[in-house]
């Protein structure tokens, strides 16, 4: 079986969708089609690729045979395009964050779901060779209790990044730096340390010329009792710094830095184990292209859920988990409150 991939959005994401699927880096996948409502971009990437390029998504959907439709578009699209999308019967995938806005994820669960559709959410850094390695050592129970999970985003965007395009750094389709950047880290720390019950943040606008934060804090409370912290900014000067994970347990600690959580720093538990030497070195770093290697193995999930029924790593629901969590952060931002994950949004702007 062949997965026909059309990509809908022709931005800055998608060249690196583009060139793993269109490039013949994913085996059964091949790059159907593209659109964009700035028909030029489309036209680009048509030229490059060989493919068809629309100006409408339902266009494409209509005219080719397109079994994986991949949304690339602002975020604060997303919700919109994937219902109109699984109406055509094919699975789907997003970019982060899935939605901006609680009620819309739900929307897009609902509807993928009644069109007995599958929704994928990229969640690239989980499939981090560093990333799995700490997964592992926690399915195993090496870490013991866990007391203390962080995670910092601490990297350089200037004004040129947010002026490429007019809906960088807006409320209503993309956010600040938590809702962009540090979205997938907070995918992280979750996903290891359990479900964040309580959490209160602080943000400022720091150098960006944007409605919404570049710099931002949180103090977190989980399910298990441990506590943590988020730290996110793009303001870093003159370039990136790292971003990265810290998990403390009982038992042992791990530290993951790197750019962009690809490489091992710290590796230690309290009950040593043969092969715990090797791991800083073996399992230390991604191949060179760190953004690359994270969305060929997620892919290469996709494909195996598709064509052989695997479980989905991060379906809708799972997805909307850190998009909770986000909308939490942004409420206790405009309120000055702590919230707790059972609430319902108020006075956050992500969205609107």
């Amino acid at each position: 079986m062949t997965i026909n991939v059309g990509l809908v959005g022709c931005g800055r994401i998608a060249v690196r969708h583009a060139d793993l699927v269109g490039g013949g880096q994913i085996p059964g996948m091949r790059l159907q089609a593209v659109c964009d409502v700035q028909a030029d971009r489309a036209e680009k990437f048509g030229r490059k690729y060989g493919v068809p390029t629309y100006s409408s998504m339902t266009q494409m959907m209509e005219a080719e045979p397109v079994n994986l439709a991949v949304v690339l578009t602002p975020s604060g699209m997303h919700a919109d395009h994937v219902v109109a999308l699984a109406r055509f019967g094919k699975d789907v995938m997003t970019e982060k964050p899935m939605a901006l806005r609680l009620d819309d994820a739900s929307r897009m669960i609902r509807a993928c779901e009644e069109a007995r559709v599958r929704l994928f959410v990229v969640k690239q850094n989980r499939f981090n060779v560093p990333v799995l390695k700490l997964r592992e050592a926690l399915e195993q129970g090496r870490f013991g209790k866990l007391f203390l999970g962080t995670v910092r985003v601490r990297w350089s965007r200037t004004q040129a990044y947010y002026d490429q395009d007019a809906w960088r750094g807006t409320w209503r389709y993309d956010g600040g730096v938590l809702a962009n950047q540090a979205s997938h880290h907070i995918d992280l720390l979750e996903w290891m340390m359990g479900d964040i019950t309580s959490l209160y943040a602080k943000s400022i606008n720091a150098f960006a010329q944007t409605e919404t934060e570049d710099t931002a804090v949180a103090v977190v409370k989980f399910s298990n009792g441990a506590l943590g912290t988020i730290e996110a900014t793009t303001a870093v000067r003159p370039k990136d710094l790292e971003g990265s994970i810290s998990i403390l347990g009982s038992g042992g600690s791990v530290e993951i830095g790197g750019f962009a959580v690809n490489r091992l720093r710290v590796w230690q538990f309290s009950d040593a184990r043969e092969g715990d030497e090797d791991t800083l070195a073996k399992f230390s770093v991604n191949p060179p292209d760190v953004y690359g290697f994270g969305h060929r193995a997620y892919y290469h999930h996709v494909a195996d859920c598709i064509e052989n029924g695997a479980a989905q790593l991060v379906d809708g629901r799972e997805g909307m988990k850190s998009l909770r969590v986000l909308t939490a952060m942004y409420e206790s931002i405009e309120t000055g409150r702590e919230i707790t994950l059972h609430f319902q949004p108020e006075k956050c702007r992500l969205g609107t």
